[in-house]
């Protein structure tokens, strides 16, 4: 799965949800931080075009806009 991720308003989180889910298998939204309105947004490969398109028309409908991966445990230098 590939994984990008934006923030968007938060009153626009449920849109975004409800319009991939309707897009059957073309990608899946996860709200990682609802204070700051971060979410994932993973696609299967094969799905690239598609879901990049799809989030491209989005991002402009939603006013979403890309945002860094958060830190991982893993990404700590600790």
């Amino acid at each position: 799965m590939l994984k990008s991720y934006y923030c968007l308003p938060r009153r626009q989180i449920g849109y975004l949800r409800f319009i991939l889910e309707s897009y059957d298998g073309v990608a899946f939204v996860t709200t990682l931080d609802n204070r700051q309105a971060l979410v994932e947004v993973a696609y299967p490969a094969s799905r690239r075009k598609d879901a990049q398109a799809l989030l491209a028309a989005l991002a402009e409908e939603c006013t979403m806009t890309a945002a860094a991966a958060p830190l991982t445990s893993e990404d700590s230098p600790l």
